[in-house]
């Protein structure tokens, strides 16, 4: 197995987005047009890669200088615990290590991988969604 991780959102195609989406059953994977409109308009990414095929993805949407928010981080099920999850992650780290805010909202099962990376939850903090996604 050999992984490698790019940052070009040129390399991303709306297929590759869609088969990774729906491999962790994301609602958002059956909008292949948007994603890749979303991928393409965030501040900067992470894609992890083997043999051409997208197999792991971080996006972040940013100011560049106080705020970075981590909208999706997903890895293909067939590659969980290999630590490429920790490698785009810490990649973003490196890249926005000047923020002074990292935040993104977990799905209960991510919670705990997570708190291993780094973030905890905020006191007096709620998550909230208008989300038309069905």
């Amino acid at each position: 197995m050999t992984i490698y991780y790019s940052s070009n959102k040129e390399d991303i195609t709306k297929e590759a987005l869609q088969d990774l989406f729906l491999s962790v059953e994301w609602e958002s994977g059956k909008y292949p047009d948007e994603l890749l409109q979303a991928i393409q308009g965030s501040h900067s990414i992470v894609a992890a890669w083997e043999e051409g095929n997208l197999i792991g993805l971080v996006n972040a949407l940013s100011d560049g200088a106080l705020t970075v928010y981590f909208h999706y981080l997903l890895v293909n099920p067939s590659y969980k615990r290999k630590g490429i999850g920790k490698e785009i992650m810490n990649m973003m780290f490196d890249r926005y290590k000047d923020c002074k805010t990292k935040v993104l909202i977990s799905y209960p099962d991510a919670v705990d991988f997570y708190k291993k990376i780094g973030f905890n939850t905020e006191d007096g903090a709620t998550p909230m969604f208008i989300s038309e996604l069905v």
